[in-house]
């Protein structure tokens, strides 16, 4: 399942990975940004923390660890990561996910 054309419109987002690898499509606001991201390649994501973050997956799988927590998510789950609390993921090629941020400037759009 792809992304509709419309939000495959939206500008891309900075993120310190390879288009190769993760492709992204966002809109943003002065209250949050919003990504659908596409995992093209498996990853791993890095131990991190920011603002709060909700996220629901739309294919494919994803492994987090959330405070510690590790568990599997795969479609129609969704995921809470409270401000400040240390994340990270394991996540499988072909994986699409949406993102919603706090922070409306937790990723730079690419115009």
């Amino acid at each position: 399942m792809n992304f509709p054309d419309f939000i495959m419109g939206f500008p891309a987002i900075d993120v310190p990975f390879s288009e190769e690898v993760v492709q992204t499509r966002a809109i943003q606001s002065e209250d949050g940004l919003v990504v659908f991201f596409t995992f093209l390649q498996g990853m791993e994501l890095p131990m991190h923390s920011h603002g709060a973050q909700w996220g629901t997956v739309v294919h494919g799988q994803i492994e987090f660890t959330i405070g510690g927590h590790t568990q599997t998510y795969g479609p129609g789950d969704s995921y809470s990561i409270p401000a400040g609390v240390e994340h990270g993921a394991v996540i499988q090629a072909g994986t699409k996910v949406i993102d919603v941020f706090e922070e409306a400037d937790r990723y730079p759009l690419k115009r």
